[in-house]
């Protein structure tokens, strides 16, 4: 994810769609861009890209809007257009608090693919270090990515060699209104509250944000008061703000607010929660009951 993200920022996360979605990519907007520059990436037209989200050719976007960018069509190669080639499957390394289904919703893959290439049970023990091997995704239900800008990659927030605790993370929640519990278990199915952990997805820190979600958060939510782009703590807050916004837009509802932590609220809205998705809220509901503060 996960959105995790426009709601749908959070995090860094790859999950998979019902077959009928028209859309291959959500894109999230960066300040600057235009139709005109992200069809260009896309090998799109404008009018179609345009068309594809009910704007006008010469609408001017907003920064941390999300974009449906629309499948190619068959005469793509003769405009010049780039074509998907076969990947190969990827590799993940197991950190300290995973999940066999928390890594699986990051990929967009159910609890038993995952398994099933692995050679495990689905509830089977995960051991840190542990080299999984993270099939592709059947391409007639891949799932709308949230990306960010292209350059994203080099920007905040930044992995630091820093671990935080429980308490920490729960007291960041209590200040700004989130359940501690909440916040805790999602600190720790994201990374193991390993602020140097980075996501096949390119999410970072403890709570597992992408570079286009950070920009986001530091322009809508800190009230003026900016992150520290290589603080740990900071990451924190950048997660439990996101996520205060989640449960103010889900009603409060903790579950739902999780759901669109990893997949995104503008996709659980159109699309529901995917199985995957479901997987990674059992799994923090589950964890709640480990951290004491309600």
């Amino acid at each position: 994810m996960r959105l995790r993200i426009g709601l749908a920022l959070a995090a860094s996360a790859v999950l998979t769609l019902p077959a009928a979605a028209s859309a291959d990519v959500v894109h999230l907007v960066a300040k600057g861009q235009s139709l005109t520059s992200i069809a260009a990436t896309d090998g799109l037209s404008v009018s179609a890209l345009a068309a594809a989200n009910g704007l006008a050719p010469d609408a001017e976007l907003i920064a941390g809007s999300l974009l449906e960018i629309p499948p190619r069509g068959p005469d793509a190669a003769a405009t010049g257009a780039s074509t998907s080639t076969p990947r190969s499957p990827a590799r993940y390394t197991v950190r300290r608090g995973d999940t066999l289904s928390g890594i699986a919703a990051r990929f967009g893959l159910s609890t038993s693919e995952l398994a099933a290439a692995n050679g495990m049970r689905t509830n089977g023990v995960l051991l840190a270090d542990r080299a999984l091997t993270v099939p592709q995704s059947s391409p007639s239900v891949s799932e709308p990515a949230v990306t960010g800008p292209a350059d994203s990659s080099s920007g905040p927030p930044y992995p630091t060699a820093e671990r935080v605790t429980a308490s920490q993370v729960e007291q960041v929640a209590v200040a700004n209104g989130v359940p501690a519990s909440l916040a805790a278990a999602i600190a720790w199915q994201e990374s193991g509250f390993d602020n140097d952990f980075v996501s096949n997805a390119d999410a970072r820190g403890v709570m597992q944000i992408l570079p286009g979600t950070w920009g986001w958060i530091q322009q809508t939510m800190t009230d003026g008061r900016p992150l520290a782009s290589a603080s740990a703590i900071d990451n924190v807050r950048a997660g439990v703000l996101l996520l205060r916004s989640l449960l103010i837009s889900t009603g409060g509802d903790q579950a739902l607010a999780a759901a669109a932590y990893i997949q995104g609220l503008t996709s659980v809205r159109r699309y529901g929660v995917f199985p995957a998705t479901q997987a990674y809220v059992n799994d923090i509901l589950a964890l709640r009951q480990r951290f004491g503060t309600p």
